[in-house]
This record gives structure tokens, sequence and C-alpha cells, in this order.
């Protein structure tokens, strides 16, 4: 039998969770992606077969779908703009196409619950329109419709989160009464992988959701209650549009505008299971679905201990463009800004790394967090992801984690550490770290790049430039002092 599988949107938050699952089940997993380094420091990717291309080449759609049994369609484009929903019609089409032409067994959709006979958001809408082209390829489709996906670092439970923990009470728009079937990422999970063997004759949509019908208003409360918070006020009124409401979300969440929205507009239609029909090919998961409580009890936990192993903001969006690479030679004849700050230490590498790699989220910039912080705040209100985003882990990166409004963008310890700029700006931004032994110590070069786009990214250069020493200077200064405090590494013979 062939046990070969294609996973898309393998650095999302569910396909990223969803591989070693298949490979302990004995799949061969091909993954299609335009960056292989975004997922070059997952632990399953030396087990994986990586095909690189965007999912609009039909050429490279028909290279990843060759000889493959099943495949999961776990790609979105929101937050790629404002016609994101006919990106996605536009990709599920060529998908269903080359999956008919590659003689593809089955199909796995993950969408979103979209009822019939309702006024649907476009977000919903196009979760609609992609199943829809999925089912009707000829290739038999299995689409799983989810509601609220509870689990760490999914876009859902992070609204929640951060609403519930920073506001107290708070006046609201009257989608928190609307009603909702929550269901944690575990169970999302077991359906993924059961379909996979579910026999080729099923070409059928059905909905998948947890035990319990509720409003957003009580899960805040539930919430609220399951992390020993006091009970939460909230007023709902009706004069808050999805506009507004996004901005609100932006502010408070991590979630940044062009995301939040498409969700919140999502959050005025029900979205409750139609009936519990997936039982009937796919059995529950052992012990049954997992409660609401339990759900964000566990995802509280995985917080807590940094355990948390994808995040939404660290999948690719298709339709998003490619970038270039600072280094990339096609600079030539352009501007390329640069700050470059050197520095020696008698630290090792490997603690100037380790320094080095613990920026950003909790930890902050080393100096003049209050300026970062001001930055952050503009970016958020023009509609950029500003700071709130954080880290996945405090201490450890891993290339294609998002950073604050960076991305991290190439990591090779102890040499070098690339974070690309995701803030709203006229150009494109890098901040980078070399580090090379020298002298019994390291030598440690820092660079902030920036190549302007347009007028108005020359005039930013300057404007900022004067800020740079009071920031970049004493920022490097402070990671040299940090490293120098910690005890040597010991060598490895002694370790051992």
């Amino acid at each position: 039998m062939n046990r070969t599988c294609l996973v898309t949107g393998a650095s999302g938050y569910v396909g990223g969770r969803l591989i070693p699952m298949l490979l302990a089940r004995g799949w061969n997993v091909r993954v299609l992606v335009r960056r292989p380094e975004s997922i070059s420091q997952r632990t399953w990717f030396d087990d994986v077969t990586v095909v690189q291309g965007d999912a609009r080449d039909a050429a490279t759609l028909d290279e990843a779908l060759a000889g493959v049994a099943v495949a999961y369609y776990l790609m979105h484009s929101i937050g790629s703009g404002p016609q994101f929903d006919l990106t996605e019609r536009e990709v599920a089409e060529q998908f269903a196409a080359a999956a008919q032409r590659q003689h593809v067994g089955r199909i796995v959709y993950l969408g979103g619950m979209a009822p019939s006979g309702t006024k649907l958001s476009p977000h919903l809408r196009s979760r609609r329109s992609v199943g829809e082209a999925l089912r009707g390829s000829g290739v038999p489709t299995i689409e799983l419709r989810a509601a609220v996906v509870l689990g760490s670092g999914s876009a859902s439970f992070e609204m929640l989160r951060y609403l519930t923990e920073r506001l107290p009470a708070m006046i609201t728009p009257l989608w928190v009464r609307t009603k909702t079937q929550p269901i944690a990422v575990r169970d999302v999970l077991h359906y993924l992988v059961e379909a996979a063997d579910v026999p080729g004759e099923v070409n059928q949509d059905f909905d998948i959701g947890g035990p319990e019908v509720m409003t957003y208003q009580e899960m805040m409360q539930r919430f609220a209650k399951v992390s020993g918070l006091p009970p939460r006020r909230i007023l709902p009124i009706n004069v808050l549009s999805p506009g507004l409401s996004s901005h609100w979300v932006g502010l408070i969440t991590p979630v940044p505008r062009g995301v939040a929205r498409p969700l919140v507009e999502s959050l005025r239609v029900p979205v409750v299971c139609r009936d519990h029909s997936i039982a009937e090919i796919i059995p529950d998961p052992p012990g049954g679905l997992l409660g609401y409580d339990d759900a964000v009890r566990y995802a509280i936990a995985r917080v807590r201990d940094a355990h948390v192993d994808t995040r939404w903001s660290g999948a690719s969006v298709v339709g998003a463009p490619s970038q270039p690479l600072p280094s990339d030679p096609d600079w030539s004849g352009g501007s390329l800004y640069t700050d470059v700050r050197e520095a020696q230490t008698q630290a090792s590498p490997e603690n100037v790394y380790s320094v080095v790699e613990t920026i950003g989220g909790e930890t902050g910039y080393f100096t003049a967090d209050w300026m970062w912080e001001i930055r952050g705040a503009a970016d958020r209100l023009i509609g950029g992801v500003g700071l709130r985003r954080g880290r996945r882990d405090p201490v450890h990166l891993r290339v294609g984690d998002a950073l604050d409004f960076w991305r991290v963008e190439e990591r090779v310890s102890p040499e070098i550490l690339r974070l690309r700029a995701e803030m709203k700006l006229p150009g494109l931004a890098w901040l980078e770290w070399r580090i090379e032994p020298a002298d019994g110590g390291c030598r440690i070069q820092q660079r902030a790049l920036f190549y302007p786009r347009g007028l108005a990214g020359h005039f930013y250069w300057w404007a900022v430039a004067p800020f740079h020493a009071f920031v970049f200077g004493p920022m490097l200064s402070r990671m040299v002092a940090r490293a120098e405090a910690l005890p040597a590494p010991q060598p490895a013979s002694a370790a051992a």
C-alpha cells in the first residue's frame, strides 16, 4: 500500500504538529514549502522529503503530488491582503487540478464552519469556496470544518488569552454572545491523522467540534476561572463595527489588525456543528473529545512551560511575496543602508550567541526598551504586528519563528543570527549578528540593514538614523557584558 503523503502548510500551526504524528504512523511525508530554511530546525526535518516551490506554480504542484496517496491541504492566505479570498480560491483550484492529474488517492482539508443560508464573512466564504473547489476536483476529499481551535499558539487561543488576562472589565461587540463549538487542537489532529486511512469513495465535508456549545463571553469567563482570575466584567454593545473591533483586538492581543479583521468578521456568525456524522467514518479519540476547561488548562500549561511547538505567527502565507536576502547580488545598483557595530571580547562564541539569541520578548532589547515600545505601538496603530507577538520560546529560536515584529531568517549557532523586520516600513530591514572566534575569545559584528523603497524609504532611514547611537551601540555593549558574566562553557571531555 502506498504510504506517501504530502503536507502543505508545514511551517504553520497545524501542519507543524501533524507531520510528526504522520511519521509515527508510518507515513512517508513530503512537504511543499517556498523556503526550506523556515522548517530546517524542526525536529522532523531530516525525516521528510522537501519540495521547494510556490503552490501557485503548476510544475511545482505536479512534482509535489507525484506518487502521493494522500495530500493535506493546510494552506491559507489570510493576512496577505484585502483580496485574500480570491487568492485562496485560485490556489485551491490549481491544487485540485494537479491532484487529479497526478491521480492522488485522497485530499484532506482543514477548513472552517460556514453555515448555509447565512451571510458569511470573506474569511468564511473563502473557507467554503476552497472546500468546494477541492471536493469538486474528482479526487475524493474529506473537508474537516472546525470553529475555534483551542491550543497553545493558535490565533484563536491567543486572542482569547490576551483579552481575558489583560482586561478585567471590557466593553465588547455583540459578537461575544455568538454561539460557537470550540475544539481542542489535540482532537483536530486526531481527525486529520485518521482521515488519511478513510476509504477512497468518501467525498464529503464534516463539522468537527468539542463536546460543548458556548458563547465567546462564556469562553472568556471560563478561561478566567481556569486561570485563577476573578470573573470578568463584560458589557456587550451594538456600536462596535468589525473595523473598530479589529483595531481593539489588534491593540490588546498579539494578533495584528490584518489578521484580526477577517477573524472578527467571522465571529459574528454562529458556528455550531450540524451533526456528529464524522464519527461514522472516524471514531472519536480514545477517552472522548476534550472538554473546554481541560483544553484551556493544557494550553496554559504549555505556554507557561515554554513547550509551544508551533504558533499561528510562524506560518508562511500563500500569496505573500518571497523576499530577498541582504546578501543577494541584485542589490547592486541600489541603496542598502547599514549601521555596523563591532566588538571584541574574551567571552566564548557560545556564551555570546546564547545571549544574542534571547533578544526580544520578555528579555527586551538590552537598552532603550522604551524606544522599542514606542516603535511597536506606532506599528500597531498603522496595522502592523507590533511587539506583542513575543517569542515562542524565551531562550531558543528556530528559523521561521516570529519574534516581536521580526522573523528569524537565519540561525547558525554559534555563528550567525539574522532577523527580518515585519513591521510596516517603506522598505526591507534586517538585524544581524555574526560571531567568529578570535584571540581566545570572539569578535562580534552587529549590522542593521535597510533597503529603501522610493523616496519615503530614504527619508525614513535618515529620520531614524540619529537614534541608532542610543540603541545599537549600547545594545551590543550590554550583550557583550552579559556574555562575559556567564561561566565559561565546559569542554566536551570534562562534561563527559
